[in-house]
């Protein structure tokens, strides 16, 4: 479970012992997925909102989702994965480099099943894109954004 040294973490220290208790209990991926589900209720509630002030969907798109994917960034930095021990503003790059290529794999994926297998089944290319996306995002977050900082020596 996450480390309680930072701001996040030190609000996540604040919170009731049973809830933090129950909460570490979870398997770290079923946290992934909550944080994740959050997410897409955060880029859907944004995305039906703002065409009341932005009126191309595409832009509308590109606010929803960079605002989803800071609110999860935020709490998969403070419910899932251990601190990294770098900069936030380091770590958030990381973070947004590693979505950026999982959102990218789910939607190749649903693209070629949708035009194929799926066509007529959108729903079915739409989660198994996502779920690839959710398998990227999770191994990529592990392994790379919220990665132990190495602590290897440098040579002289």
């Amino acid at each position: 479970m996450p480390s309680t040294s930072g701001g996040e973490d030190a609000a996540w220290a604040e919170q009731p012992a049973w809830l933090r208790r129950r909460i570490e209990r979870l398997p770290r991926p079923l946290r992934f997925l909550c944080v994740g589900g959050l997410g897409l209720l955060t880029d859907l509630a944004v995305f039906t909102v703002i065409p009341a002030h932005v009126s191309h969907p595409i832009m509308t798109r590109v606010v929803s989702l960079t605002l989803a994917t800071m609110v999860t960034w935020r709490l998969n930095r403070a419910l899932t994965f251990d601190a990294s021990g770098r900069p936030q503003a380091v770590e958030a790059v990381r973070y947004g480099s590693v979505t950026l290529m999982a959102q990218g794999a789910s939607f190749v994926i649903f693209t070629a099943l949708v035009l194929t297998v799926f066509a007529w089944l959108p729903q079915a290319a739409l989660l198994c894109g996502a779920a690839a996306g959710a398998v990227i995002a999770y191994t990529g977050h592990a392994l790379f954004a919220f990665a132990p900082r190495s602590r290897a020596r440098r040579p002289f």
